[in-house]
């Protein structure tokens, strides 16, 4: 009984799990489909997908010059960027949206092309026929040589002093590529591109100096610099033959040197206008009564009281040599006896005898 109920627990099961995991892994492939595969210019179509990570912003181009094969060859510039369309993917990755068709720069075969904005990059393309829009054939694919990404591409080096001054911020973008093509490849050109946001990245060509043989690798770096003063979120995109092969976030600091120069000139310069504003009406002003102003003439010196040296005692006046004892004849020696001078005191008599 034990073992019976376990069959048929396990063959409910195994039909369960094989919806689950076929419907995941169709989840993580992005699709897009379109409500019909031809329109005019100045038309609309309405594009949904699929397959998407959830909460991710989207944005939907009309393309020329591409196939769902190779992709957009000539990247976004080959897009009617100007009529583009974003969306954000519901909880379960898929979208709807209503994109106007507008004629893409470069002659079709065109695709609606949807791409992230943010996050790992994914994009799908759906072909759609431009009624009225030029036709041309697709460049055919380099033979001999071809060069493929066999690791990521990241940025390497760092920021100095005068990037916080607003020195263009400068790195170098390594990766590894290898030659999957039969012949050798000599000197390939890349194509660097910059982009602020969500705006198109800018191209620049930069030729690899070197010859990779077949079944061969080889690192490859380039140098990568923004322009003076640049900060925020930008991308690091690289493409070789058409075809997009790695994209890398740069997160630029803010030039904060710049900031507090500005802040000290706004200080300093109305504090030397000020300074100079006076001066002038110093030189200006008439002067007061006694030729004396209050400004540009120095002050006097604080002077302190000399302390005056003590004054000797004056010297004892000398007698005049007629009234000193020693003037007196015979009267070296002794004192003059002691008398009265008054007028009033009366005569003692003296008798005999008397001492």
């Amino acid at each position: 009984m034990r073992w019976t109920t376990l069959t048929a627990v396990f063959a409910l099961l195994v039909p369960l799990v094989l919806a689950l995991a076929g419907a995941a892994s169709a989840a993580g492939v992005p699709t897009v489909r379109l409500s019909t595969p031809q329109a005019g210019a100045g038309g609309s179509v309405t594009v949904s997908g699929s397959g998407w990570r959830p909460h991710t912003l989207l944005m939907i181009l009309v393309c020329g010059q591409a196939a769902p094969t190779r992709g957009v060859i000539g990247g976004t510039n080959s897009c009617a960027n100007g009529d583009g369309r974003a969306v954000t993917t519901d909880a379960r990755g898929g979208f709807g949206k209503k994109l106007p068709v507008a004629e893409p720069p470069v002659p079709c075969p065109c695709v609606v092309h949807v791409a992230t904005v943010t996050g790992a990059k994914a994009e799908a393309d759906a072909v759609l026929q431009v009624a009225g829009h030029a036709v041309r054939p697709l460049p055919a694919e380099p033979a001999g040589g071809q060069l493929s990404l066999l690791t990521d591409a990241r940025l390497t080096g760092s920021s100095g002093l005068l990037t916080w001054f607003g020195a263009p911020p400068a790195r170098t973008l390594v990766f590894t590529v290898g030659n999957a093509g039969s012949s050798a490849v000599k000197d390939p050109v890349f194509q660097v591109g910059t982009a602020h946001g969500v705006f198109a990245p800018q191209w620049e060509d930069q030729q690899w100096r070197g010859t990779l043989a077949p079944g061969r690798r080889t690192r490859v770096r380039l140098p990568v610099e923004l322009a003076a003063g640049a900060h925020g979120d930008y991308s690091v995109s690289l493409r070789y033959g058409g075809k997009v092969l790695a994209e890398q976030p740069w997160e630029v600091g803010r030039p904060w040197g710049v900031t507090l120069f500005w802040i000290l000139l706004c200080l300093v310069v109305p504090a030397a206008v000020f300074r100079a504003g006076m001066a002038v009406v110093d030189r200006v002003r008439p002067r007061r009564a006694g030729g004396i102003r209050h400004r540009g003439l120095p002050r006097p010196a604080l002077r302190l009281p000399r302390r005056r040296a003590p004054e000797a005692a004056p010297a004892p006046a000398s007698a005049l040599p007629w009234f000193t004892p020693d003037s007196v004849p015979g009267a070296a020696g002794r004192l003059p006896a002691p008398h009265d001078d008054s007028p009033t005191s009366p005569t003692t008599p003296t008798t005999k005898g008397s001492p």
